[in-house]
């Protein structure tokens, strides 16, 4: 991941936060839209912009897709639905998106063992896992 040419954004929600499922979703999408919308230059650059996601959650991908149909042209955008081992790229993106939970996690004390275990600690775990990470962050 170190070595390939990618950028990332997340966005963290609180389901308990949001008053149904409908307002979780709007607020997603609007958060993703809003996030392209900002960044419209770079996404136009391309031919295509292909969005993949596994469908493991209607919510999100209702939100994923909807977003990025509203804001970029139609014709630019290819949908895949995919399997983490297919692609290298679903590969990175799930390994980005357990870095930023393990970080809330971390940051909210509720990280249990499993991600000491899995990454040695709070202070390694920052050090380097998410130092690495967050230098492909999109500003």
């Amino acid at each position: 991941m170190r070595y390939l040419s990618v950028e990332y954004v997340t966005f963290v929600y609180k389901r308990r936060e949001f008053t149904g499922p409908e307002k979780l979703a709007e607020r997603m999408k609007r958060d993703i839209a809003d996030f392209l919308r900002e960044h419209l230059g770079y996404f136009q650059e391309f031919d295509h912009v292909k969005v993949y996601y596994d469908n493991a959650q209607a919510i999100v991908k209702s939100a994923l897709y909807n977003a990025v149909y509203d804001v970029l042209a139609k014709q630019a955008v290819v949908r895949r639905r995919t399997t983490m081992t297919e692609y290298r790229l679903s590969q990175v993106a799930d390994f980005l998106c357990t870095i930023e939970l393990a970080a809330v996690k971390y940051d909210a004390k509720e990280d249990g063992g499993t991600y000491d275990k899995l990454f040695g600690g709070v202070g390694t775990f920052k050090k380097n896992w998410l130092k690495q990470a967050r230098r492909k962050r999109m500003k």
